[in-house]
């Protein structure tokens, strides 16, 4: 490649990672990646939040009472990693058709979710059917987003989308 008057630079990329070669402790069990990317991550984070809430809330209390660093909480954060992988195998398994659906819809909308209702309700549906997961919105009064009445303009979309 040439250069340009504008910059005089050669241009270089660097193909390599920084990687740390250290092996973890022995008493820490090890745990693959989730390997999901972003919408199927955001689609199904309220149940992962839901299921996983336990595992969560030890791995915030370590963190909060960390003195030295991540390095104590490996173990905790290692257990929220392996039920938020629990949770998508199993939506994976019972609603694989309405999951990919309302990711693929975050996908293509910029992950706006109020784009992607249509889609969501279908899924919050059988994912509290066969998994008994319901979404509640964190700090509101616990009830579940499938049973808070919703407008006529939006029942009349979904109901002519879906008696199809």
């Amino acid at each position: 490649m040439t250069t340009s008057k504008t910059n005089p630079r050669e241009p270089h990329s660097l193909p390599y990672y920084i990687t740390d070669p250290t092996p973890l402790p022995s008493h820490i069990p090890s745990v693959p990646e989730i390997g999901a990317t972003s919408a199927p991550l955001l689609s199904a984070s309220y149940f992962i939040g839901a299921r996983c809430a336990p595992y969560s809330e030890d791995f915030m209390l370590c963190r909060s009472q960390s003195r030295t660093g991540e390095m104590d909480c490996l173990k905790e954060g290692r257990r929220v990693t392996r039920c938020a992988i629990s949770v998508l195998e199993d939506i994976n398994k019972n609603c694989q058709n309405e999951f990919r659906k309302h990711w693929g819809c975050l996908e293509n909308e910029n992950h706006d979710l109020s784009r992607c209702r249509l889609d969501e309700a279908p899924l919050n549906a059988c994912v509290a059917k066969f998994l008994s997961l319901t979404k509640v919105i964190p700090d509101s009064d616990g009830t579940p987003i499938n049973d808070y009445e919703t407008p006529s303009y939006f029942q009349k979309k979904v109901k002519a989308k879906y008696e199809q």
